[in-house]
């Protein structure tokens, strides 16, 4: 991997890791139009950390306001009960089902998951899942409702993101919308769960995979870091503005679309899925 590829890719995670497009997607996609190698799951996970620094600054407020709320909760009382300390117990809860079985299915997810097949079907199938979503909830909770089981039943959506073409973002608002929550409350809880889960991950990858790293070059690898911090914070913005006024109907169609593009593209043989 050269230092424009590197920056390249860096880019595309950080402005697609937040909107409910898939980043894995595009960063499986772009590389097999090129001609690029895949850069694999490590990279990926590894980058991720630079999208982690971006919501860790976005929501500052939010995160320090609900680590304070959750050691006050150890109190007992009325400060267990705050949404803050629900919050906070919601985004811990909510990242046990994606460490769980990030852990198990590991090389699945390194190895056939990454098939240009099983994205283009996820690509599609999310898309027509957060369509029903957008249809029938109710748009009506905002974040001082956020409860514990909340967070199991929106980390259990964001596990569906393993499997690449799904999109973190795109199932956890899928699943707060249909527990009811508005479309920029859903958001902001997407990004809140998910900075476990990205920390987690991309720790994990750095340490388990760092010959594979090193291979690729150190200075590729924290330029693209870098560039993913900075498009991401771009596109965190971007989508909390835009899902004040807007349906998810925009990223839904372009979901659709790419992933019938990708399938075209597949049995025509301009792709080779697994490579």
């Amino acid at each position: 991997m050269n230092v424009f590829q590197a920056i390249v890719l860096g880019v595309l995670q950080g402005l697609t890791e937040f909107l409910p497009i898939s980043s894995t997607a595009h960063l499986r996609i772009v590389p097999a139009l090129f001609g690029w190698d895949d850069p694999g799951a490590a990279f990926t996970a590894v980058i991720q950390l630079g999208t982690l620094l971006a919501v860790l600054i976005y929501f500052w407020r939010d995160l320090g306001g609900a680590t304070a709320a959750w050691f006050r909760g150890f109190r007992g009382g009325p400060a267990s009960q705050t949404p803050e300390c629900r919050l906070a117990w919601a985004a811990i809860i909510g990242t046990f089902p994606i460490a769980i079985l990030g852990l198990l299915f590991a090389e699945h997810i390194r190895g056939e998951l990454r098939s240009l097949w099983v994205i283009s079907g996820a690509l599609v199938l999310l898309a027509l899942v957060l369509l029903a979503a957008e249809r029938f909830a109710s748009h009506r909770r905002d974040m001082s409702s956020v409860r514990a089981v909340d967070g199991l039943i929106v980390g259990l959506w964001q596990a569906l993101a393993l499997i690449p073409g799904v999109s973190r973002s795109g199932s956890t608002i899928t699943g707060a919308l249909f527990l009811g929550f508005t479309r920029p409350a859903a958001a902001r809880l997407s990004f809140l769960l998910s900075m476990p889960a990205i920390f987690l991950a991309g720790v994990h990858e750095l340490i388990d995979q760092r010959a594979e790293l090193l291979s690729a070059g150190l200075v590729p690898v924290g330029l693209a870091t870098l560039a993913a911090f900075v498009s991401g914070y771009a596109s965190i913005d971007f989508l909390m503005k835009f899902l004040r006024t807007h349906t998810t109907g925009v990223f839904i169609a372009y979901r659709v679309v790419l992933g019938l593009a990708l399938i075209g593209l597949i049995l025509g043989g301009v792709l080779d899925p697994l490579r």
